[in-house]
């Protein structure tokens, strides 16, 4: 390739990296950082939830992240520290 082209090349990567920045991040890759932005301590009735997954602290975030998915497909973070939380994630690990 001549310098042009390696020049062009490398300008449309840039380009392409500063479009990118601020988007949401695939699925995949959420495994790298939190995945919860906010947290909703308000009880939710458990014939409301359907799953519940508890990601420990790491690496990866510093927090102990509880997700709901609730029967209609949503995916809502609960707050760790809510007492109804709490029974919820014993409850589990109990399990």
């Amino acid at each position: 390739m001549t310098g042009k082209a390696v020049a062009a090349v490398l300008t449309l990567l840039l380009i392409s990296a500063v479009g990118t920045k601020g988007k949401a991040v695939p699925r995949s890759a959420i495994e790298l950082r939190c995945q919860c932005v906010g947290t909703h301590s308000k009880f939710i009735h458990p014939k409301f939830i359907h799953n519940v997954n508890l990601t420990p602290s790491g690496p990866h975030c510093k927090n102990v992240e509880v997700i709901a998915t609730l029967t209609d497909g949503r995916e809502v973070c609960l707050e760790p520290a809510a007492p109804w939380v709490k029974l919820i994630v014993k409850a589990i690990l109990d399990k």
